[in-house]
């Protein structure tokens, strides 16, 4: 597979990881000669210096025969513009990052205009990923997969976590819930645990669920989600507004501290429900006038990791329950996580994740390759893929319990759907025709049919 990158900032350094590794053919444009030679001697990739939207320099980069173009510059404008161009010369996927909050709520219109196959909207996905884990404590978080089919949640076991000390098969019957433990990454290693494994301290773990299932997984696991009633939002730019919008509708109390004055009155006016603060952040005077520690909830989504990381740092020496912390930096991450003071939101790492899922995802159609949809989880150490279930399965109606039922290692069925109904396996699951399966497995197993997950 042939990929045109067009801009190298964060997001394009971490796609460009991303690709190479798996042995897609990367050719990256970039305006500045410096940036390409960077990338050039880190990576093996071909370097085209230039404007992604010129067609000479896309014909350089080979635009003509490419499969695909990125567009990742700062410029919503001319990512837009080097699809279009791109796609009339031949390439035959195109996708474009989009930044500015006008063109982003535009999303469906600009697919068609500019024949784009996808789009991404960090600062809006930022927003949704904030208001789907509000109110969890730091060391959880949970992510939907395919349009909310799977539910997964990653639980740093704490030392008096149910899951330490005792075995999986254990831990399952004494909390009798509707949740499957899918992998364990322990010290970067991961690990796809049969019944026997038992978790440490500082594990984190991986469970599916479906909907239902998360709420009482949580209570039997005793994992206490605050009342969430009362959010501070700090940083009122496009992240904030949108995610304002949304809480408020839900019926939260929002307060709003934002630095620009103007986007305060415009925040004033679109939400008369809401307390807008004009000030800086980082003030701890600013942060106790708006009583920080009496908050639920304290997300800090400025355009500044320094700013979000001296917020959440005080929202947690006050005892904040609830934290999410915008940061672009992986030491900053770092030092929150050393803390369970997490949940960490990267726009970046966001961004560069759904566009490698998808470059993944084309490039095993155009393989003819029965994978429907694909994912990574757990730091990109396993992938979660969805089969359709047909005649030519080579394990039909074979309990999992059954010693003909052999799957590869560090593989698993992480859940089945039946008849429109999830279903989280056992040892009497079988896979029947007509089912979807998701399926578990180290990312070195590079599964691409079904019957490679037997043995």
């Amino acid at each position: 597979m042939k990929v045109i990158v067009v801009g190298i900032g964060k997001t394009g350094l971490t796609l460009i990881e991303m690709l190479t590794r798996e042995g897609i053919e990367v050719t990256v444009i970039d305006c500045s000669k410096k940036i390409i030679d960077a990338v050039t001697d880190k990576y093996n990739v071909t370097g085209v210096e230039g404007s992604g939207a010129s067609r000479e320099t896309l014909k350089k980069a080979g635009a003509e025969t490419a499969d695909m173009l990125i567009a990742l510059t700062a410029v919503d404008e001319i990512n837009l513009l080097s699809c279009l161009q791109a796609k009339n010369l031949g390439t035959r996927y195109t996708a474009a990052r989009l930044v500015l909050s006008d063109l982003s709520l535009e999303k469906d219109s600009l697919i068609k205009e500019y024949h784009i196959d996808y789009i991404v909207r960090p600062k809006i996905d930022v927003a949704e990923i904030i208001y789907n884990n509000i109110g969890l404590p730091g060391h959880v978080r949970l992510d939907s997969f395919f349009d909310d089919a799977i539910q997964m949640l990653s639980i740093v076991a704490l030392k008096d976590s149910p899951f330490c000390g005792k075995s999986l098969l254990d831990l399952h019957k004494e909390l009798n819930g509707s949740f499957l433990v899918a992998a364990v990454v322990r010290d970067g290693k991961l690990f796809i645990p049969d019944g026997n494994f038992v978790c440490e301290e500082g594990d984190n773990v991986y469970l599916t669920s479906d909907q239902e299932g998360v709420a009482e997984t949580f209570k039997k696991m005793g994992i206490i989600t605050t009342s969430s009633k009362k959010v501070l939002i700090v940083g009122g730019g496009f992240t904030g507004d949108y995610l304002a919008g949304e809480l408020i509708d839900a019926g939260k109390d929002v307060t709003i501290i934002e630095e620009n004055i103007q986007n305060c009155k415009k925040l004033m006016e679109k939400y008369p429900k809401a307390k807008v603060s004009y000030g800086n952040a980082e003030s701890v005077e600013i942060l106790d006038a708006e009583n920080i520690s009496k908050k639920d909830v304290v997300v800090s989504i400025t355009d500044r990791d320094e700013a979000n990381l001296v917020v959440s740092m005080y929202a947690w020496s006050v005892g904040v329950p609830s934290i999410l912390t915008r940061i672009d930096t992986v030491a900053h991450a770092k030092m929150l996580h050393k803390v369970n003071m997490d949940i960490t939101i990267s726009p970046c790492e966001i961004a560069a994740n759904k566009l490698y899922r998808f470059a993944r995802n084309a490039q095993m159609k155009d393989a003819k390759n029965e994978i429907l949809r694909f994912n990574t989880i757990c730091d990109s150490l396993a992938e979660l893929m969805e089969f359709n279930i047909t005649e030519n399965c080579s394990h039909l109606n074979i309990p999992f319990r059954d010693k003909a039922f052999k799957l590869k290692k560090d593989t698993l069925v992480a859940a089945i759907i039946r008849n429109g109904e999830m279903k989280i396996p056992g040892g009497s699951s079988a896979l029947q025709v007509g089912d979807k399966v998701f399926i578990v497995s180290a990312s070195k197993n590079k599964i691409k049919n079904l019957n490679e997950i037997f043995r």
